[in-house]
């Protein structure tokens, strides 16, 4: 009689060790789908810089290069022409266009003002649940 009772006892364990095992079985599987379903941020996404801008194949370094070093320079040497000689091709002429890194900064400054505003722009348009 002793072994049936110890016998119980032992299933009756082995059956609660069990169920516990299934238990945290299910509560992984939930704790992977709640992990996989998190939301991306917006500062998580991943940028590609050819979905933005021309870069023709084989062709990258000069593409870069005209876009870091050209597009500020002519971004600056037009806020000069109309903003401080005022449109006049004759007072444009008087200032000093030597002066490569000032005007390539000028133009950097407001080339970086106008892509703040676009991401922020796109922050305020984005939504997580259109990302796949």
């Amino acid at each position: 009689m002793n072994e049936t009772i110890e016998d119980e006892l032992t299933k009756k364990r082995n059956m609660l060790y069990y169920n516990q095992l299934v238990m945290n079985e299910r509560k992984a599987q939930v704790f992977k789908k709640k992990k996989r379903a998190k939301k991306t941020s917006f500062g998580s996404q991943k940028v590609e810089f050819k979905d933005f801008l021309f870069i023709p194949e084989n062709w990258e370094f000069a593409a870069y290069t005209f876009y870091v070093v050209g597009v500020p320079y002519f971004v600056g040497a037009v806020f000069l022409f109309f903003f401080v000689a005022g449109g006049n091709y004759e007072n444009f002429k008087l200032l000093n266009m030597n002066a490569f890194l000032i005007i390539w900064m000028i133009g950097y400054e407001i080339v970086a003002v106008f892509s703040l505003i676009w991401i922020l722009i796109l922050y305020l348009q984005y939504d997580p649940e259109d990302v796949s």
